[in-house]
């Protein structure tokens, strides 16, 4: 799996807003223009940012998370840790497999449960 890529999300959400400014962006995705500017800067945002961002975008999360080439569906699951240095970078890939996992084993029961 490859590492968490903030850089192609500041990248994609600069050339998202071009011809908007940064608190017209931030006022739009329901964030500060603190936040946009730090997030622009490579910084991780926290999980409900990193939501509102994605769902701003209309990107799914995997593009930045690193499981769009794994081949693993995402769905609507989000992973984030919140400081840079705060665990292993390993430990995070495998703490967002185990909850993607778990995500799609409850959209499987659930369409079980409807089927």
């Amino acid at each position: 799996m490859d590492r968490l890529n903030i850089g192609a999300l500041a990248e994609r959400l600069k050339q998202h807003r071009t011809g908007m400014g940064v608190r017209e962006a931030a006022k739009e995705i329901g964030i500060s223009p603190a936040t946009l500017s730090r997030i622009e800067n490579a910084k991780i945002p926290d999980l409900e940012t990193f939501g509102r961002i994605c769902n701003w975008l209309g990107d799914d999360p995997a593009l930045y998370l690193g499981l769009a080439q794994a081949g693993i569906p995402v769905n609507m699951a989000q992973v984030h840790f919140k400081k840079d240095h705060a665990i292993e970078q390993d430990t995070a890939e495998a703490l967002g497999r185990m909850i993607l996992l778990a995500h799609q084993a409850l959209i499987r029961d659930e369409e079980v449960l409807q089927g």
